[in-house]
C-alpha cells in the first residue's frame, strides 16, 4: 500500500490529525517579517444569492423576476447609479469607499454544476466541471511551493478539500489550545520520546511517528507564538466572527502562514429568503469590519488580500417559495489596501440575456482569479499549481 493509500484509508492517520501530514517545524524561528504577504479564503457556503447581494436597483426585469424578494430601492446601498449593496452590508460600503474592495461579477465555468457538493469540490480544486481531482488548488500550491509547515491554516475543525494536497496537506486548527493541549497527552508524548529514526525504513509507521512528532512540535509553535497577540477590536459574538478573530490573532503574532480559509454557511436559502440573507450578510459584513480594523491596528492589512466566494448564484428568477434556487455565476468580492481597480471590476451581466436555466451568463473563469492571485499576490507559477495557463485579471 503507497502512502496516499495508507493515508486515506487508516483510521489512526485519520483520527490522530486533521493537521498536516508535512510538518517540520522551525521552533526557535519567529519573526516579525515584512511584506509577508497572506491570502484569507471565505467561503459563503450553499449559494449566496448575488443578486440580491449587488442589486441592479434600476433594472425593471429584476423586479419583473422578483417581485416579492426584489429588494425595494429605499433600502439599498446605492454604490453608483445602477448597482447597490444590500442594506445590511455598509461595513462592506465603507471599504468601498475607501478603495479597499473590488466586485468582480458574473464568476462562474462552462457547464456548471448545481450541486453544493460538486460545485464546492470544482471551486476547491479548480478543476473542469467534468473532472475529478483529489487535490485541492491550495494543496498543490503547498506541494509545489512552499516547505513552511504552516503555510495554510483552516479555521474548522476539519480540512477542506481546498487545503489536500497530494504530499503536503494544510491544518485544521478550530482552538490552538485545545490542539496544543491534546499534543500533550502523555501517551503521545511518550511515543515521540521513544521513537527510533529506524522506523523511517518502515514505510507507513515511519509516516506516522513523523506526524506525530512534528505535530506536537507544530502546535507548540503555534500556541506560543500567537498567544503573544490578544484580539485588538470587538467582533460579533458568532462562530464566523471567531474564525476571523483567530485568522487575525495569527497574522498579527506573525505565524509564518501564507493561506487562511475559512466558511459562513446557510446561504441555502430556497425559502422564505430575505429575513435569513438579511442575517447572514449582517454577521458577513460586520465580522469583515472587525477583521479588517484589527489587522490595520497592527499594520498588517496592508498584507493581507481577502477573497470572498460562494460556490454558485442563485436563479434570477425567484421561486413559490419566496426564495431562490440553485443557480450559476456569480459576484465574487476582493478585500485589501492595495488593489489596482478597487470598485466594480466589470458590469454585471444582462437580465435581457440570460443562459438556458435562467441564469445570468458567466464571464469570468474563478479560475483567472486563483491564476492571478497565485502570480501576482503569493508570486508562484500560477500554472503548476493550476495544471493550465490562465489570463491575469488587473485587481492586483
Amino acid at each position: 500500500m503507497n502512502r496516499r493509500k495508507f493515508i486515506k484509508n487508516s483510521s489512526l492517520a485519520s483520527s490522530l490529525l486533521l493537521i498536516p501530514s508535512f510538518v517540520k517545524v522551525f521552533s526557535n524561528y519567529i519573526t516579525q517579517e515584512t511584506s509577508y504577504k497572506r491570502l484569507v479564503i471565505i467561503q459563503l457556503s450553499g449559494g449566496n444569492d448575488g443578486l440580491n447581494t449587488l442589486i441592479p436597483f434600476r433594472n425593471d426585469n429584476y423586479y419583473r423576476a422578483r417581485p416579492t424578494i426584489g429588494l425595494k430601492k429605499e433600502n439599498i446601498i446605492n454604490l453608483d447609479n445602477e448597482l447597490g449593496f444590500h442594506s445590511s452590508l455598509m461595513p462592506l460600503k465603507k471599504l468601498y469607499d475607501n478603495g479597499y474592495l473590488s466586485i468582480i461579477n458574473n464568476v462562474g465555468y462552462p457547464n456548471p454544476n448545481r450541486s453544493h457538493f460538486r460545485a464546492t469540490d470544482i471551486w476547491q480544486t479548480a478543476s473542469h466541471s467534468n473532472q475529478y481531482l483529489q487535490s485541492g488548488w491550495i494543496g498543490r500550491y503547498l506541494d509545489s511551493f512552499n516547505q513552511n509547515p504552516y503555510a495554510a491554516i483552516e479555521i474548522d475543525e476539519s480540512l477542506s478539500l481546498a487545503l489536500k494536497g497530494e504530499v503536503q496537506n494544510g491544518m485544521a486548527i478550530k482552538n490552538r489550545f485545545i490542539l496544543y493541549k491534546s499534543t500533550q497527552d502523555p501517551y503521545l508524548k511518550n511515543i515521540t520520546k521513544h521513537y527510533d529514526e529506524s522506523h523511517l525504513n518502515e514505510h507507513n509507521l515511519g509516516y506516522l511517528y513523523k506526524t506525530m512528532i512534528d505535530t506536537e512540535s507544530s502546535a507548540k509553535y503555534i500556541f506560543e507564538t500567537s498567544k503573544t497577540i490578544a484580539p485588538s477590536k470587538e467582533y460579533p459574538n458568532h462562530p464566523f466572527s471567531n474564525q476571523l478573530k483567530t485568522t487575525a490573532q495569527f497574522i498579527n503574532s506573525g505565524l509564518k502562514t501564507r493561506v487562511f480559509y475559512g466558511s459562513l454557511n446557510g446561504f441555502d436559502t430556497h425559502v422564505n429568503q430575505i429575513n435569513t440573507h438579511k442575517r447572514l450578510l449582517k454577521v458577513y459584513a460586520d465580522s469583515i469590519e472587525a477583521f479588517v480594523k484589527d489587522l490595520q491596528s497592527k499594520n498588517t492589512f496592508k498584507d493581507t488580500l481577502i477573497l470572498t466566494f460562494s460556490e454558485f448564484g442563485r436563479r434570477v428568477k425567484q421561486n413559490r417559495g419566496n426564495g431562490t434556487d440553485h443557480g450559476s455565476a456569480n459576484s465574487l468580492f476582493i478585500i485589501g489596501k492595495n488593489l489596482k481597480k478597487p470598485g466594480i471590476y466589470n458590469k454585471m451581466g444582462s437580465l435581457d440575456d440570460l443562459d438556458d436555466n435562467g441564469d445570468i451568463k458567466f464571464e469570468i473563469d474563478f479560475r483567472t482569479i486563483y491564476a492571478t492571485v497565485l502570480k501576482k499576490w503569493l508570486n508562484v507559477n500560477d500554472e503548476i499549481v493550476l495544471n493550465q495557463s490562465y489570463y491575469q485579471l488587473n485587481f492586483i
